[in-house]
């Protein structure tokens, strides 16, 4: 093996390489040498049929964010982000629905393989908003692969923006949350066991009585990691929309 450039040789590009009669150009050389190595590496790396994205997946990048949630043009991974309590963005999405006569939120129950907070209750789809994108279209692929739920941008009822920084320890590891959220309700009349959950990341999802809700996550009846403050912002809404999409 040689390298040239920041070209890595092997045997087999050597062969290739002085097959290529001398009068073509280095340039013109080096070209025909890369087109075969990127042809080749189509088929290297496979193991049981996963293509090599697969088998070594990149890490999952987000944008360092300002305090109002825009990017200052540096990008982390997720882990670096939470190991150094890096700011950066979420959306959350509420979804909510009027069932007799009352208004109703679903939650989610976090699994147990989480990176944070395993088994407890949540928001109904909340998702990292990936280096590059935004809130809304990510907001909407969140709940695609959460929930399985297809949506479009008219439908999300933007809320408002929070800001929150926390710290704890989850599997052994600390964890340092700093996100900047934009906040969304989803009028959507769907039973729980409608849902199609992504089981990686979700055990199961239902419905509570939003008043109910709101009670449980202030005495702490449940296991959670829901801001009251949310919530609120959900509670009201509600109020001005008058209890129905």
């Amino acid at each position: 093996m040689a390298v040239c450039g920041n070209i890595i040789i092997i045997k087999e590009d050597y062969e290739f390489l002085n097959s290529c009669t001398r009068s073509h150009s280095v340039t013109t050389r080096l070209r025909a040498m890369q087109e075969k190595i990127a042809e080749r590496e189509k088929l290297w790396y496979k193991k049981d049929n996963k293509s090599v994205k697969e088998v070594f997946p990149m890490p999952e990048m987000l944008d360092i964010v300002d305090e109002n949630g825009v990017p200052t043009g540096q990008s982390v991974p997720r882990t670096v982000a939470h190991a150094e309590g890096l700011r950066h963005r979420t959306s959350h999405v509420w979804i909510v629905r009027k069932k007799n006569g009352a208004v109703q939120v679903l939650l989610q129950m976090r699994c147990a393989a989480k990176d944070s907070y395993p088994g407890c209750y949540d928001i109904s789809s909340a998702g990292h908003i990936p280096a590059g994108a935004e809130f809304v279209g990510s907001a909407l692929r969140e709940l695609k692969e959460e929930l399985g739920v297809t949506a479009a941008p008219a439908d999300l009822h933007e809320c408002g923006l929070r800001r929150f920084r926390f710290e704890s320890v989850f599997h052994g590891k600390p964890f340092k949350d700093n996100q900047v959220s934009k906040v969304f309700c989803l009028w959507l009349d769907k039973e729980a066991e409608d849902f199609t959950v992504q089981r990686s990341e979700i055990d199961y999802v239902k419905w509570f009585d939003l008043d109910e809700a709101i009670r449980a996550v202030d005495e702490g009846t449940i296991p959670n990691c829901i801001f009251p403050e949310e919530l609120g912002m959900v509670k009201k809404f509600v109020g001005q929309t008058g209890g129905g999409c």
